[in-house]
């Protein structure tokens, strides 16, 4: 799971660099899939449940699962990229948000609290802690940052599949929920809006968005539950 995680770090550096105006989310999905290929890997998300591109690309008020396609990538867009690679049967999924150009004050606030959340989230992962644990550390820093947490979707359990059975809200849901051991893995991944964060989903079956419009924000890490803490497995 490291090595998948490292992959899947690689590449959202990547999509960082390739990330600019007038290249297209197409374009980004090439870049993508033939940089997880020439890792060894797999694609994570290419036809799981018939998914059809290897990365996730959401624009704007798309907070997850965008489609990528003809769309260009324009200054003054908000971009939340979702990745995930297959390393001998194990896999690794993150998440990141970018800004093309320089984020007007609300959504570098909605930036770096989803980021801090997400890192709140990790650093209540330790052994003997439970799920609502990591949810309450989210939730706290997302309701301090002044943003509205999209609830239908969850963090979750990884391994030798890309979404295993345990969740991860990133809210308090007033239940304790599992208990965090050495070698757990976990998704932990909020999302949250600067407006209202009711989502729909569109026509095409996938890409959510805010039913307000309001700007989405998306951030995820791979992490394995240790003795020793928390460790990020989609680190660079």
């Amino acid at each position: 799971m490291r090595r998948a995680g490292r992959v899947v770090a690689d590449v959202l550096a990547l999509m960082e660099e390739e990330l600019k105006p007038g290249i297209t989310t197409a374009q980004l999905d090439t870049i993508a899939e033939d940089y997880i290929r020439k890792a060894g890997a797999r694609p994570s998300f290419k036809g799981y449940r018939g998914f059809p591109a290897s990365i996730c690309v959401s624009i704007d008020d798309e907070v997850v699962h965008g489609i990528p396609g003809s769309r260009v990538i324009e200054e003054g867009q908000v971009v939340s990229v979702d990745a995930g690679a297959i390393w001998q049967g194990y896999h690794g999924d993150a998440a990141r948000t970018f800004y093309v150009g320089t984020p007007p004050a609300d959504v570098a606030r909605l930036i770096d609290t989803t980021r801090l959340a997400l890192m709140a989230g990790i650093a209540a992962a330790v052994p003997g802690s439970h799920v609502e644990d990591v949810s309450g550390a989210v939730e706290d820093v997302a309701v301090e940052g002044r943003c509205d947490i999209v609830r239908p979707f969850v963090g979750h359990g990884i391994g030798t599949k890309m979404h295993e059975d345990l969740q991860v809200p990133n809210y308090r849901t007033g239940r304790p929920g599992a208990e965090l051991g050495a070698g757990v893995c976990i998704a932990i991944e909020p999302m949250l809006a600067l407006g209202s964060a009711d989502v729909e989903t569109l026509s095409d079956g996938w890409t959510v968005v805010t039913t307000d419009h309001s700007v989405a924000a998306h951030f995820e890490h791979t992490i394995a539950v240790t003795e020793n803490g928390p460790v990020i497995l989609t680190k660079a």
